[in-house]
């Protein structure tokens, strides 16, 4: 059997936060907060990548006796199975009695209210969206869907769950994400898919903990969705702006910050005379002897810009939280610092 190998822009880990670049974006950003979707568009578990390898070197699908269909693999020489039932349950979606496919008129209807220009074809382009909308479709095609290609195209069966969460009814996402499953053993393109979805379905540690990372977007993604954009851009639907982001009006949890007499005190000093000193490097009429001079600094300018930095976490809300920095810490790039200044002098 050829190894099997991940694809990074499936099954990614979604951005649904409002930094400054979010703006024209919070409409969809709190939609998507607020519906059943969330937790299994964010939700980044340890993934182990044994776990993963096994699970797609071992699986077959088998329908038991009352036609209920699972798949069924060996990890760790104990057997796991894998269910629409299980998926739903263990990803949160609440979908069993969702739709799974729309008739086709319906879907080019649907379609043309979300600003698409149907013209009769099954197959639809994401880039023909305004930017709301195609950050709604990116995230269902790079974070849910079985796709390990062709990302900026789809096919009736997403169509249809967009209309659907466009209208406020109830789209099967755990049947999509099964059949996807099944559909990759024997496919001519069989890859390690759902390395995310595995994690938090099977919920287990192999032997072997090597992680695999997945990919998470970030908030470049609104730049991303707005690009060749040129136009009067569509407006989610009624139904959509109805749905209410939980976590909106909750007090966050109390952030520490650092000190800010020391610390911002050191970052100030330590930026004015970094930015001379590269500065000075750049310059044609420098020696080669201050050049030199220059980069032999880079390390310790390295360091003391790390010592001052304060760590970030992301709270529940996606919310940053900084760390304080502790005073030895504070001490420590001071005399770096100093240091600093005497040598680039």
């Amino acid at each position: 059997m050829a190894q099997l190998k991940y694809c990074d822009k499936h099954n990614q880990v979604g951005f649904l936060r409002k930094p400054d670049e979010s703006a024209g974006f919070a409409e969809i950003v709190d939609f998507l907060r607020g519906s059943n979707l969330r937790y299994a568009l964010t939700t980044n578990p340890t993934i182990h990548d044994s776990l993963v390898k096994q699970f797609w070197q071992t699986a077959t699908a088998k329908t038991l006796a009352d036609g209920t269909l699972e798949l069924q693999a060996t990890i760790d020489t104990i057997a796991y199975t894998i269910t629409e039932a299980s998926i739903r349950s263990k990803l949160k979606l609440a979908d069993a009695s969702g739709i799974t496919m729309l008739p086709n008129n319906e879907i080019f209807e649907g379609m043309g209210h979300m600003g698409y220009p149907t013209d009769g074809s099954f197959t639809f382009w994401k880039s023909f969206f305004t930017p709301q909308w195609r950050f709604l479709v990116h995230h269902i095609l790079h974070c849910i869907s079985s796709k390990s290609g062709g990302w900026d195209q789809f096919g009736s069966n997403i169509a249809t769950a967009l209309i659907c969460l466009s209208t406020g009814r109830v789209y099967n996402f755990s049947k999509l994400i099964f059949d996807g499953m099944v559909a990759n053993l024997k496919s001519k393109t069989k890859f390690l898919m759902y390395p995310r979805f595995l994690q938090l379905i099977l919920d287990i540690q192999t032997e072997n903990k090597h992680p695999y990372l997945a990919v998470t977007l970030t908030k470049k993604i609104f730049g991303n969705m707005k690009r060749g954009f040129r136009g009067v851009p569509r407006p989610l639907l009624p139904a959509m702006l109805s749905i209410v982001d939980p976590s909106a009006g909750q007090e966050a949890p109390s952030v520490t910050q650092p000190q800010p007499s020391s610390s911002m005190t050191l970052e100030v000093a330590l930026k004015r005379k970094t930015k001379r000193v590269l500065l000075s490097d750049s310059e044609e009429e420098e020696t080669e002897a201050q050049g030199r001079k220059t980069h032999d600094l880079d390390p310790l300018v390295s360091l003391v810009q790390e010592l001052v930095t304060p760590s970030k976490t992301i709270n529940a809300l996606g919310e940053e939280q900084v760390e304080d920095i502790s005073p030895t810490t504070l001490e420590a790039a001071a005399i770096l610092t100093k240091s600093f200044n005497k040598i680039s002098q």
